[in-house]
This record gives C-alpha cells, sequence and structure tokens, in this order.
C-alpha cells in the first residue's frame, strides 16, 4: 500500500505552490488595503492628498477577499478552529476517524462554496455595480466566495489524503 502514497506524494510541490501562491494574494491585498485606507485618512486632514469616494468599497472588498482566502490557507496548516480538548481521551482511531468524516464535512462545504457562490457572483454580482465606482461590477465582490471555496478544496483534500495516509503509513516509516 505505501507505494501509492509514494506516487501522490509527488504532487506535494504543487499544494505548496498553490500555498505559497494564495499567501502571495494575501500579502498584496493586505498591502493594498493598507496603503488605500492611509491614502483616504491622509486625504481628509491633508489638503493636497485626495480622498476618494471609492476608497471604502475598495477596501472592504480586499478584506472579503483576504478573510476567506486566509481560511483556506489555515486548512492546510490545520489552524482551523477545531474541538479537540477530548482527542486524548478519545481511541486513536476514532479521532482518525472523526478527522475523515470532519475532512468530508469541509469538502462539501467548499463544493457548496464554488457552486452557489458561483451563481450570485454571476447572477447578483453581473447586474450591479459599486456605488462609487459604476464601471466596475459587483461580481467582485461575490467572486471571494467561489474563489475560496476552490482554494478550501484544494487544501482540503490534501488534509484529507494526509489523514488517510495516517492510517496506512506508521509515523517514522514514511512511505
Amino acid at each position: 500500500m505505501p507505494a501509492i502514497f509514494e506516487k501522490i506524494d509527488k504532487i506535494k510541490p504543487a499544494y505548496d505552490m498553490t500555498y505559497k501562491f494564495v499567501m502571495f494574494i494575501c500579502k498584496v491585498l493586505l498591502v493594498v488595503d493598507i496603503a488605500i485606507t492611509c491614502m483616504s485618512v491622509a486625504g481628509r486632514y491633508i489638503p493636497f492628498i485626495p480622498d476618494p469616494a471609492w476608497s471604502e468599497e475598495v477596501v472592504l472588498t480586499c478584506m472579503s477577499y483576504m478573510a476567506v482566502l486566509s481560511a483556506a490557507l489555515a486548512i492546510r496548516r490545520g489552524a482551523h478552529i477545531r474541538m479537540t480538548a477530548l482527542d486524548p481521551y478519545l481511541p486513536k482511531n476514532l479521532v482518525k476517524a472523526l478527522d475523515i468524516i470532519a475532512d468530508f464535512a469541509v469538502l462539501i462545504l467548499s463544493v457548496i462554496m464554488i457552486t452557489v457562490g458561483w451563481q450570485y457572483a454571476s447572477g447578483i454580482g453581473s447586474k450591479g455595480s459599486y456605488v462609487s465606482m459604476p464601471n466596475v461590477s459587483r461580481f467582485w465582490m461575490y467572486f471571494p466566495v467561489p474563489l475560496a471555496g476552490v482554494a478550501m478544496l484544494i487544501f482540503e483534500l490534501e488534509a484529507l489524503y494526509n489523514h488517510i495516509k495516517g492510517i496506512f503509513v506508521k509515523e517514522g516509516t514514511e512511505a
């Protein structure tokens, strides 16, 4: 059985690159958020610095992207909210089974986020525009949900694989 894990482990660099890419996007969004907020606040008090009307909507949109994408990143690191207080008192096999059930639940959630989020983004989102930027579609305000669903799906597939691998490959005897 470990031979199959050796083959599947070869795609780990693809997960690493996806993680780095999503992290890079979050970092860029944070810098943009801070820059626009600083310009907006300074524009209120310093006469020669503009205070654009669009700043609040762009900052809120960037924040929504960061929130859902960073939640997807937390899946890969195992840093998402979970109940582990009883794990030391339960049989190890039960804990592994509960982890796999939780993985499937998150997989289902990610598929729902992709499908329903895309319906909202392409439906409601494409019909409206930002109040302060009438040329920009509200699609971009709804798009973080399906985008994060894709990232969650990718990282949750890796987490599920690692939990299943943990059942067949004993610690210390990596495949």
